[in-house]
C-alpha cells in the first residue's frame, strides 16, 4: 500500500492537519495576547478559517483573505462616517457593497472569489458594530486588519513549514489518475459493443477538468517544491477536453457501421490495436508511444475512403471513424506528453509537440451566469436591508450580530447549489458550540490559570473538531462549532464572567443563522431549477451564435465552456432530484454539435462566398433551431434542416478540391448524426 493512501486510510493525514491547525491557533492567540490586541479571538478564528490540508492552498487563501479584509475595512471606513446620520442610506450602502462583492465573486468562480466575498462581509462586521460610535471606525478597522493578518500569518507559517503537503504533488497524483481513467474510458469506447455505462462515466471527465482548474489557481503559492507551470495544466485541460467529443464520435460511428453492414475487418484490427496501445500507455516510453501513435494515425489515413460524387453513407461513416479515431489517438498522446511535462522540474518542453501545445496558452474559459450572479447579489442585499429593518424596529441590542451573521452566511453560500444544506449545518454547529462554550466558559475556565492551562484545556475539543474539519462529510458542522468556541467572551485577555451576555450573543448567532435560512428559502426556492435552465439555455445560445458569426473559430474556448457547464449541471441535477440528461438535455450531444458547427463555419470562412453557400443554409438553420429551443419544452430538429445538410453533402461531394470535400463531409456527417441520430437509414444521405 502506498504511503499517502495508508496515511489517509488510517486517519494520519487528518490527525496531522488537526495538530497543525491547533498549533497555529494557539500561536496566533499567544501573540495577539502578548502584543495587547483588543480582539484576540479574531486571530484565533482566522487561523482556523484559512487552514487547508495543502500548503499552497493555505498561502493563496491567506493572501486572498488579507486583500479582501483590507478592502472591506477600507469600504467600512468610507461608508460609516459619511452616512452615520442617515441610517437608511447607510443600510443601503452596506447592502449594495455586499451585493456587489457577491456578484463579482459569483462571476469569478475560482478560489479567488473568496477574496471578493470577504471584502463584502468584512465591511459588515466592521461597520454595523461601529454605527453607535462612528468616531472609532478607523481604529476598529485597523485592529481587525491586524488581528486577521496575524491569524493568517500564523496559519500560513505552521501549515507551510511543518510537514507541508504539496499541492503540486497532489495535483500530479490527480493528473495521473485522471489520465488513466480517460484512457480506460476511451479504450472501452472502442469496443465493438461498448457498455452504455462508459458514456456516463466519461462525463465525469468534465468534473475532473474543473478540479484541475481550481487546483492550478494555487500553484503559484506552492512552498514545498517547484510547482508545475499553470499554462501546462491549461494545455492538459485542453487535450483532455477533446477526449469527450472524439470518444463519443468514434463510438457512434462504430455503432452505425455495425448497423449498416458491419465494421470492416481492417477497422476491427485497427480498433483492437488502438485499444492495446491505450492499455500500454502507462508503461510505455515517450519515443515508443510517439512511434506507435504515428503508425496508428497512418493506418487511419490509409483507411479513409475518398469523398466523391456517388460516395455512399457507409463510406462517409468510415471516413468519419478514421478521422476521429486519428484525432483521439493524437489527443491521448498529447495528454501523456503533457503529464510528463508537469512532473519534470525542467522548464524546457519535453518534446516539440509540447512546445507547440504550450505556445500562446491563456486562461481557461468558464461559463458565466450573470443572471445567477444578480440573483445571489440581490439575496445578499435584501438580507441586509430586511434584517436591519427588523433589528431597528425590534430595538434588540444584539440584533446587529444576527444581521451581520445572516449577511455573512448569505454571502458565503451564495455560490452553493443548495445553500440550505450548509446553513443547517451551521445552525447545528452553532448550537453545539453554545453548549460547549457554556461548559467551558462557566465550569472549566474559572479554574484555569494562565495561557498554558487554557491551551491544554481547549486542546481536546479543538483537536477533535480539527480532525473532523479534514473530512468533507463533517466539516460543515465542525467549522461552525470551532467558530462558536471562539466567542469574544471565551477568547479574551482576561476571564469574563458574564453568562447573560454569552447567552444573548449565542441567541443572536442562532437567530442570524435561522434568518439566513429563511431568506435563502424565500430567495432560492427556484434557484436550482432556474440555474439548470439558464446553463442549458446558455449552451444553446452559444451554438446559435457560433452558427452565424463570421469570425475565426475558437474551438478551445467553446469546448472549455461546454465542459464547464457539464460540470456545473451534474450536481445541480442531483440536487433537483433528476438524473443527468433528463428531461431534455444531452450535453455531450450539444458539445459535439458545437464542434461540428465550428468546423463548418471555419470551412465557410476559408471558401469564396459562392462555394460556401450550401454551408450558409445549414448554419443558418442550425442557429435558428438552437435559438428557438425552450429548456422546458424542447423540440427535435425539423426535416428542413436535415434536407439542407443532405443537400450540402451532395454539393460538396462534387467540389474540385479533395481537402474541401473531406473537411465538409466530416463536419456535415457529425452534424447529421448529432441532430438526427434516429433518422431512417433508408433516407440517409448519399453523396
Amino acid at each position: 500500500m502506498a504511503w499517502p493512501a495508508m496515511t489517509s486510510r488510517f486517519g494520519i493525514d487528518a490527525a496531522i492537519f488537526s495538530i497543525k491547525a491547533y498549533l497555529a491557533a494557539m500561536l496566533a492567540l499567544y501573540l495577539a495576547l502578548s502584543i495587547g490586541l483588543q480582539r484576540p479571538y479574531w486571530a484565533f478564528l482566522t487561523s482556523y478559517i484559512v487552514a487547508q490540508p495543502l500548503a499552497g492552498a493555505v498561502v493563496s487563501k491567506a493572501m486572498f483573505r488579507v486583500i479582501g479584509t483590507f478592502v472591506g475595512a477600507a469600504a467600512a471606513v468610507v461608508m460609516v462616517p459619511a452616512l452615520d446620520n442617515a441610517p437608511e442610506l447607510l443600510t443601503l450602502a452596506i447592502g449594495l457593497w455586499l451585493g456587489l462583492c457577491v456578484f463579482i465573486s459569483l462571476l469569478d468562480r475560482t478560489p479567488r472569489a473568496y477574496m471578493f466575498v470577504l471584502a463584502g462581509y468584512s465591511a459588515i462586521l466592521i461597520a454595523l458594530p461601529s454605527v453607535e460610535a462612528p468616531g472609532t471606525i478607523f481604529t476598529v478597522a485597523t485592529l481587525r486588519v491586524q488581528e486577521i493578518t496575524l491569524g493568517i500569518l500564523c496559519g500560513s507559517l505552521v501549515h507551510a513549514v511543518i510537514l507541508p503537503r504539496s499541492i503540486a504533488e497532489f495535483l500530479l497524483n490527480r493528473v495521473a489518475v485522471i489520465v488513466r481513467d480517460a484512457e480506460r474510458w476511451s479504450r472501452d469506447s472502442l469496443e465493438l459493443e461498448p457498455d452504455a455505462a462508459v458514456d456516463v462515466e466519461r462525463r465525469r471527465l468534465a468534473q475532473d477538468i474543473t478540479e484541475l482548474h481550481q487546483l492550478s489557481i494555487h500553484l503559484p503559492f506552492e512552498t514545498s517544491r517547484i510547482a508545475p507551470r499553470v499554462r501546462t495544466v491549461r494545455a492538459l485541460q485542453d487535450q483532455l477536453s477533446l477526449l469527450m467529443p472524439l470518444g463519443a464520435a468514434v463510438a457512434d460511428r462504430v455503432a452505425q457501421l455495425r448497423g449498416a453492414g458491419g465494421v470492416p475487418p481492417a477497422f476491427k484490427t485497427l480498433l483492437a490495436d488502438t485499444r492495446a496501445w491505450l492499455d500500454a500507455l502507462g508503461h510505455t516510453g515517450r519515443a515508443a508511444r510517439e512511434d506507435e501513435a504515428i503508425a496508428l494515425q497512418a493506418r487511419c489515413a490509409a483507411l479513409e475512403p475518398a469523398v466523391a460524387e456517388g460516395s455512399s453513407w457507409r463510406d462517409l461513416l468510415m471516413l468519419s471513424l478514421a478521422a476521429r479515431l486519428s484525432a483521439l489517438i493524437a489527443a491521448h498522446r498529447d495528454c501523456r506528453d503533457l503529464s510528463e511535462q508537469l512532473s519534470t522540474l525542467d522548464r524546457r518542453p519535453v518534446s516539440p509537440r509540447v512546445a507547440e501545445l504550450l505556445e500562446g496558452r491563456r486562461d481557461r474559459e468558464l461559463h458565466r451566469d450573470v443572471a445567477g450572479a444578480l440573483r445571489g447579489a440581490t439575496g445578499a442585499f435584501l438580507t441586509i436591508v430586511v434584517g436591519s429593518a427588523l433589528w431597528i424596529a425590534s430595538g434588540w441590542q444584539d440584533g446587529s450580530t444576527a444581521v451581520m451573521l445572516a449577511g455573512v452566511f448569505l454571502a458565503l453560500f451564495s455560490a452553493s447549489d443548495d445553500p440550505l444544506v450548509p446553513l443547517r449545518a451551521f445552525f447545528f454547529g452553532t448550537l453545539i458550540a453554545t453548549l460547549l462554550g457554556a461548559i467551558y466558559g462557566y465550569a472549566i475556565m474559572p479554574r484555569l490559570d494562565g495561557f498554558a492551562q487554557f491551551a491544554a484545556a481547549y486542546a481536546p475539543p479543538l483537536l477533535i473538531l480539527g480532525t473532523l474539519m479534514h473530512s468533507p462529510r463533517w466539516s460543515g458542522i465542525a467549522l461552525p462549532t470551532l467558530l462558536g468556541l471562539g466567542s469574544p467572551l471565551l477568547i479574551a485577555d482576561r476571564y469574563i464572567s458574564d453568562f447573560q451576555s454569552f447567552i444573548n450573543g449565542a441567541v443572536a448567532q442562532l437567530v442570524g443563522v435561522a434568518f439566513a435560512i429563511v431568506m435563502a428559502r424565500l430567495l432560492q426556492s427556484a434557484g436550482v431549477s432556474g440555474a439548470i435552465r439558464r446553463t442549458i439555455r446558455a449552451g444553446w445560445i452559444d451554438i446559435a451564435e457560433r452558427s452565424t458569426l463570421m469570425v475565426p473559430v475558437d474551438l478551445r474556448g467553446w469546448i472549455n465552456r461546454m465542459l464547464d457547464r457539464v460540470a456545473l449541471l451534474a450536481p445541480r441535477l442531483a440536487v433537483s432530484g433528476r438524473a443527468p440528461g433528463t428531461p431534455l438535455y444531452d450535453a455531450l450531444r450539444d458539445l459535439r454539435t458545437g464542434v461540428a458547427i465550428g468546423e463548418l463555419r471555419q470551412l465557410r470562412l476559408d471558401l469564396p462566398p459562392d462555394r460556401g453557400e450550401p454551408l450558409r443554409h445549414v448554419l443558418t438553420g442550425a442557429g435558428a433551431y438552437y435559438r428557438s429551443l425552450d429548456p422546458d419544452a424542447p423540440a427535435p430538429a425539423g426535416p428542413g434542416l436535415l434536407a439542407e445538410i443532405d443537400a450540402a453533402i451532395h454539393a460538396f461531394a462534387r467540389d474540385g478540391d479533395a481537402a474541401v470535400r473531406r473537411a465538409a463531409a466530416l463536419a456535415l456527417v457529425s452534424l447529421r448524426r448529432n441532430l438526427y441520430p434516429d433518422a431512417d437509414p433508408a433516407a440517409e444521405a448519399r453523396a
